[in-house]
């Protein structure tokens, strides 16, 4: 794999845990018990909630160019490595408890990316 396509990938998941954490932080600020329309409205005047959604349209173009040059079968366990950016992210930035569990979780899904990595 080229070095540039690993800086697309670098990108693609900083982008993706980037826009889960906006997205954590606008959804944290929703009010509640709002009728579907309400919700809508809400989402659309949140400053992190839009900001996640612009994140998520520049992963989109960053991801559109790696499935230009990689096969899908490769490059969606490779981005799987945004499980273990989104926990770090929450343990660190959002001082969510993160248990055992999700720990060990999260790099079972990081090994396997580096076995279908290593194939590449």
């Amino acid at each position: 794999m080229s070095f540039f396509l690993v800086l697309w990938f670098a990108l693609s998941v900083m982008c993706d845990v980037c826009g889960q954490l906006c997205f954590k932080l606008g959804a944290d600020r929703l009010p509640s018990g709002r009728s579907p329309i309400g919700i809508a409205r809400a989402v659309l005047s949140s400053p992190w909630l839009v900001t996640g959604l612009c994140v998520y349209a520049v992963e989109t173009i960053v991801w559109t160019k790696i499935l230009a040059e990689v096969p899908l079968s490769i490059a969606f366990p490779i981005a799987s490595l945004n499980f273990l950016g989104v926990t770090l992210a929450s343990a660190t930035i959002l001082r969510e408890r993160v248990g055992r569990p999700q720990w060990l979780g999260a790099w079972l899904v990081t090994f396997g990316v580096a076995i279908v990595a290593g194939s590449v």
